[in-house]
């Protein structure tokens, strides 16, 4: 019963996919208008990627000399994350005295001089230590502010689009190719541009949403000594749970079929989009979008990226996302009997259960 609630499941994504998305993101050689960037991308939830948006910007010639950055942030502190492989909130695996258990984890943060910190970032031999500079808190208008004439302070034909509203938050993002994102989706309209290196993202719609095996993790936060150059991983006190995708999309060799057994709807459904976004593109990323990113260096050893945060509107489309996360999916749509069930079935819940899932949500 559950292989036949797979198949099913598995055709039923397929359909979504061919009918509103394609086989590939899409790619613009030029900036769209807002009327169509409004009507073909944000409004049907699409991602796409738009090249010669950002060719006009100075950071394009001016951030891969190293020499300059270090220079006009010469006097700037900055956020630089700490983590002994590149992973920042991630699951890893917790030891204690009484089991093994797999935690949220997030990285060491410290504030130090940029100078220091892209050197942190540029000798990633260092064993055991991975630095990334970021910070999503609009770190570009708060701590990079001296790098602000080298690119545009928004999008301007997404602001248009998005309602005229400037961007929420705006991040810098420096890193190696140790830096790797795991699968989260985020509440934002995200405008990515990629100023040097690559990018390589691998996407999943929102409709998407039970293949990911979203489970509640205990946080916990690394702390990283300088004089031993050892990290050690705590929980959070007090105890706090995060919701987080359990998916490794790029489980080693050792582990990859105990990986698949676990997580059969992601592994034996359709395959996640796969994107390359090159220095002076920008990928629309729509809000509930589910990523994963790892990079590519340029020359000098790092991926600098720019990332504008919109706020999304809570439409329909939320309500949609929603109430599939309200669906209980392994007693109701997995037990179900593939040769009885309509699509309506499927994709039905008792009135009671709906509303003892939304009194949970407020409690939460």
């Amino acid at each position: 019963m559950l292989k036949e609630g797979e198949r099913l499941l598995e055709g039923l994504w397929g359909e979504v996919r061919e009918l509103s998305l394609g086989n590939r993101i899409q790619r613009l050689d030029s900036p769209p208008t807002p009327l169509q960037f409004l009507r073909d991308f944000v409004s049907p939830n699409k991602p796409c990627i738009i090249s010669n948006a950002i060719s006009h910007w100075p950071a394009l010639t001016r951030w891969p000399s190293l020499s300059y950055l270090s220079s006009t942030l010469s006097d700037s502190i900055v956020s630089l994350h700490l983590t002994p492989d590149g992973r920042a909130d991630s699951l890893v695996p917790l030891e204690n005295p009484k089991k093994e258990e797999i935690c949220f984890a997030s990285a060491h943060v410290e504030r130090v001089p940029f100078p220091c910190a892209l050197d942190l970032v540029l000798n990633p031999e260092r064993k055991n230590l991975v630095a990334y500079l970021q910070q999503q808190n609009d770190c570009f208008r708060e701590e990079y502010s001296a790098l602000a004439s080298d690119c545009d302070a928004h999008i301007p034909w997404a602001t248009e689009a998005l309602g005229g509203y400037l961007p929420e938050a705006v991040n810098l993002w420096i890193g190696n190719h140790l830096s790797e994102t795991s699968f989260h989706k985020d509440h934002y309209e995200n405008l990515y541009a990629v100023v040097s290196g690559e990018k390589q993202f691998l996407l999943l719609p929102p409709t998407d949403l039970h293949r990911m095996y979203i489970q509640d993790f205990p946080a916990a936060q690394y702390s990283y000594s300088s004089d031993s150059g050892e990290f050690r991983l705590e929980l959070e006190k007090p105890l706090r749970y995060v919701p987080w995708c359990s998916v490794n999309p790029y489980p080693s060799p050792e582990t990859k079929e105990i990986e698949m057994s676990k997580f059969p709807l992601y592994f034996n459904g359709p395959t996640p989009f796969h994107c390359i976004v090159k220095a002076g593109e920008i990928l629309y990323l729509p809000s509930m979008w589910f990523h994963h990113v790892r990079q590519s260096p340029d020359d000098n050893g790092c991926t600098i990226a720019l990332n504008y945060w919109y706020d999304m509107q809570f439409d329909i489309k939320y309500a949609y996302f929603n109430f599939l996360q309200s669906i209980h999916y392994g007693s109701r749509l997995m037990n179900c009997d593939a040769s009885k069930c309509t699509l309506s079935d499927e994709l039905c819940i008792d009135a009671s259960e709906l509303e003892a899932n939304q009194e949970d949500a407020k409690d939460g």
